[in-house]
């Protein structure tokens, strides 16, 4: 088992930044990819990044590439992601997850996090 827990939420102005953090413990951290997904109300949980076991390789969703920065830290067991240049669009309840391979199908993880809410204000 992989036990994911968020920080970092919170109001923020549209343009304005914040920056999440998950912090695993359990089985070995870098045995996983993870990803950061998010789900908006009545909307479809989505993908938002993720990164490869080593950190060698980052993937992003088109609405937030070039904005948005998925990091890792394999010896403290955690993964961030910098949210820049935020839109009201990026309101939602944001995820972290682990998985065995970094996809970008909610289904391909097995550990999810509680989650952690984001609003952006116009």
């Amino acid at each position: 088992q992989v036990q994911l827990v968020e920080s970092g939420g919170g109001l923020v102005q549209a343009g304005g930044s914040l920056s999440l953090s998950c912090a695993a413990s359990g089985r070995t951290f870098s045995n996983y990819a993870m990803g950061w997904f998010r789900q908006a109300p009545g909307k479809e949980r989505e993908f938002v990044a993720g990164i490869s076991r080593s950190g060698g390789s980052t993937y992003y969703a088109d609405s937030v590439k070039g904005r948005f920065t998925i990091s890792r830290n394999n010896a403290k067991n955690t993964v961030d992601l910098q949210m820049n240049s935020l839109k009201p669009e990026d309101t939602a309840v944001y995820y972290c997850a682990g998985g065995r391979v970094l996809m970008t199908h909610p289904g391909a993880y097995d550990y999810w996090g509680q989650g952690t809410q984001v609003t952006v204000s116009s």
